[in-house]
Order: structure tokens, then sequence, then C-alpha cells
């Protein structure tokens, strides 16, 4: 197969072109532009890409409100406290959001673009490779190194009648203009849990529907813990079905479900789908230029980030790899020093942290339980709940647990979760202590400040050898 750079027609002196705006495309622009390289960086429609503008920040911004307003834990907790039944001010939370992604998608890439006097930013419409390049809004760039990092958008499942209904998505849920009073949502992936019990939390009536169960990429024990702590908000969850047809009448929409061979409809005033991404890869000209691409219109790279057509590199959402705004931006970051620093870096997400915003927090890094059996190692596992963590008691709200997995060979720690209101930030200690290797016997040593949830690693590590209820609060 000939090298994409093989063109000796002139390459307009850019160095490296770069489709796609997003975080991964400006972190490729970026990092390109420092090693003193020019840059073609070719965007179509709004600039920033799916995590500024529909993506981690809008959500973020409206699941903290949703806390903010929300009662029926405080008041259980505390005494005397009570929480709102249902927000008024839904607009003014609307317009809130979009103004934080209007100044965070101007300060962090619009105004960035001026800083780097080697990127050339061009908008002139969709791009389409080439033999050596791209073409764009009738112009051609060439240049020896392409990264492509379009991203990827939501899609709907095969469901009998779903085009038909005017279904929501991650974005237009986020953009509706009065708050709907009931929803039911298709999907329970990490975005199906945030944005519902987000929405259930303003006081919209929420169904969760799923094919398998709350989180399934979560270790089992985690996703029960979620699925008790939604169940005790209100939100009703049907799991372990397959989807017949949704149809919609003058006023709502009716999703029929088969469980266990019996048929369950659900109506709602909208159905909200969570269930899957797309690569955005279409009419790009990827398969007559020889670039591979899987399924679902993802870009298949090697551990190099290039994909099969060589001097062609891919980043972020894009590809058939982990769709998380950081390792976009990581993933990107090697292909430019590959593409075109001549260095030789490898995708590694041996240690990458994940997170699910949810109420309480889910965290992750590592091999879970079954992963690590199928990897073949020796298993043994630990599970402290949150009741037995001094930091979730006095904040009275023990909902959760933290669970460990360790090689009982080496007694190296392999992987773990936290279920936790702070275990976002919790979870990057153990992302240390898996990053350097360590055992849950020097874990299970290492001195943690009292009254923090991420004490409670310290007690999942100690668990492995005791019974970490007979300890007094700080004898460990």
């Amino acid at each position: 197969m000939k090298d994409f750079g093989n063109n000796d027609d002139g390459n307009d002196g850019y160095d490296l072109i770069v489709i796609g705006a997003g975080s991964a495309g400006f972190s490729a622009a970026i990092t390109a532009a420092d090693a003193g390289k020019r840059v073609a960086l070719v965007g179509y429609g709004t600039i920033g890409g799916t995590c500024v503008n529909v993506g981690c920040v809008p959500s973020k911004t409206m699941i903290r409100a949703a806390e903010a307003i929300h009662g029926a834990y405080a008041a259980k907790r505390f005494p005397g406290l009570s929480g709102h039944a249902k927000v008024e001010e839904w607009k003014v939370l609307i317009q809130s959001k979009d103004d934080l992604v209007a100044t965070l998608r101007q300060k962090k890439y619009a105004d960035l673009l001026p800083e780097y006097a080697g990127v050339d930013y061009i908008d002139a419409g969709p791009a389409r490779l080439v033999e050596g390049g791209v073409t764009v809004g009738g112009r051609t760039l060439t240049a020896p190194k392409l990264i492509i990092a379009t991203g990827g958008r939501p899609v709907l499942p095969t469901i009998d009648g779903i085009e038909e209904i005017g279904a929501l998505d991650s974005t237009s849920l986020l953009e509706l203009e009065t708050l709907p009073d009931s929803l039911i949502f298709i999907g329970a992936g990490y975005i199906g849990a945030e944005l519902a019990q987000m929405i259930s939390r303003m006081g919209v009536k929420v169904t969760l529907v799923a094919r398998s169960r709350l989180l399934p990429g979560a270790e089992p024990e985690v996703s029960e813990a979620l699925a008790d702590a939604f169940t005790a908000e209100g939100i009703t969850l049907l799991t372990g079905l397959s989807y017949d047809s949704v149809l919609r009448d003058e006023a709502d929409v009716t999703l029929r479900v088969i469980r266990d061979g019996e048929a369950i409809e659900v109506t709602a005033d909208h159905l909200v789908s969570t269930a899957g991404r797309r690569a955005n890869t279409e009419g790009m000209g990827l398969e007559e230029i020889g670039v591979e691409t899987n399924a679902r219109g993802a870009i298949v790279i090697g551990d190099d980030m290039q994909t099969t057509v060589p001097g062609i590199f891919a980043a972020g959402d894009v590809t058939d790899r982990d769709q998380f705004v950081y390792m976009a931006a990581y993933g990107a970051k090697l292909a430019v020093k590959n593409a075109v620093l001549g260095e030789a870096h490898h995708y590694d997400n041996s240690v990458m942290p994940w997170v699910v915003f949810s109420d309480p927090q889910v965290a992750g890094v590592g091999l879970s339980e079954q992963h690590a059996r199928d990897a073949g190692f020796d298993v043994k596992t630990s599970i402290v709940p949150l009741d037995q963590v001094p930091r979730a008691l006095a904040a009275r709200d023990t909902r959760g647990l933290i669970k460990l997995v360790a090689d009982r060979k080496t007694d190296r720690l392999l992987g773990g979760q936290i279920i936790a209101p702070e275990g976002s930030d919790a979870i990057q200690t153990l992302v240390m202590a898996l990053k350097f290797g360590m055992t849950t016997q020097a874990l299970g040593e290492t001195i943690f400040p009292y009254l923090t949830t991420v004490e409670g690693l310290k007690l999942a590590a100690q668990t492995f050898d005791m019974d970490v209820a007979k300890l007094s609060c700080c004898a460990g």
C-alpha cells in the first residue's frame, strides 16, 4: 500500500494536516506547533468538538445544578433540611449552561488559535481525503502526514418506530425549552446514568431502560449499589430486556419491551436515547484511500495511533479506542510525536481512570475481577462497604463500596472500583498505586489522612488480610 505522504507535487509548506477541531484536534495542532511544525487545522461546524459544546461541560454543570437543588438524602441525613420537588427555573439553568459553554469555547479554543503562529485554522466545509492530502472548500491541502480527529455523535438504537417519534439524545435533552413531566431513557451506560439521575432530580418522572444492567461495564456489586441509590430516589429501572417497538400518539411516547417473555409498556412525554455513539467518518473518502473502519464506523488504529494507511493517524472518538476527552488529547499527542517528530510512542490505557458523575460517583481503574480472570490471573478481591469508612459515617452517607482486585500469587494490585459520593477524586490514588506496581500490603501500610474517602482504599487493602470492622477509628 502506498504511503500517504508519497506525493511530490508540493505540500503548501504544511508538515501536518489535522482534520477536526475538537479536543483531539487541538491537542494535535498545539503539540505540533510547539515543536515548530506548520499545521493546517481543518474544522467543520462549531469549534471545540463534543466535550465543551455538548458533552462534558454542559452535562456536568447541569448535574451540579441538580445536586444543589436535590434534598431527598439531605433531608434524611440532616433532619430539618428539605429539598425542592421541581425546578421552576429550568430556562435559567439552560441559559447559564449555554453561557458557560460559550465562554469556555471562546477561551479554550477560538482564542487559543492566535497564540500558535504555526497553525492555520481552515473552516470551509467538510474535508475529504485524497492521495497525499485533503480537499476542503474547493481547495486541496497537502502534507506528508495527516491526523483524523473528527469525533463521534449519538445514534439511535435499532427499534421499530424510533425514527418516527422524535427521540431526544444527550444533546437535545439539554436544549429543551421546558421541563417535561416524564421521560424514558434507553441505555444505562455512563451517559444514560448521569443524565437520568440529573433530570430526575429536577422533578421529572424517569424510567431507565436497558438490555443489560445499570453500568454494564462496572463491577456487579458497584452496579447493584448504584441501582439501589437510583431506586431510592424514585427512578424506575427496567433492565435485562429486549426492545420491541416505540410509537407516539398526540400526547405521549410508548415504549414496548419484552422481559422474561412478558411484554411491558412504558409511557412518558419523551424518549431519550443514550444507547450508543458512532464515529464521524462518513463522506470522508476513507474507504477509497484504504483506511479501515469497524462496524460502527470507527477508524481502526494500531498502538502507534497509525491507521491501515502509512502516514495517516487518528485520535479521539473517531477511533476504536477509549471515548474520554483526556484519552483523546493523550492519543493525539502520541500521534503527533510519532507522525512528525520521529518518535515511537505506544498508546497505553492500562492505568486509565474513568468516572461516572452520578451520585454516588462511580470510578475505576485497571482490571475488573472478570477481566483479571479472563487474563489468566489467580485473582483475589476485597470489598469494603462505605459503612466501614469513617468519612462516610461522619457525612451520614454510606451509599457505596470499594472493591479491589489483586494477583493472589504476587499480591500486586490489578484494579479497583469505587462507588462513593467523592469517588471521582479518590480514584487517582489507586491510579498511582497501579502505575507503580504496589501490592495490597504496601497500600494497606500507607498512611492516609483520617476522615477522607480515599482512606477507604487503605481499608480495602487491609481487608484482604483482616476484618477492618474490628479496628478502632485510627488503628489502621
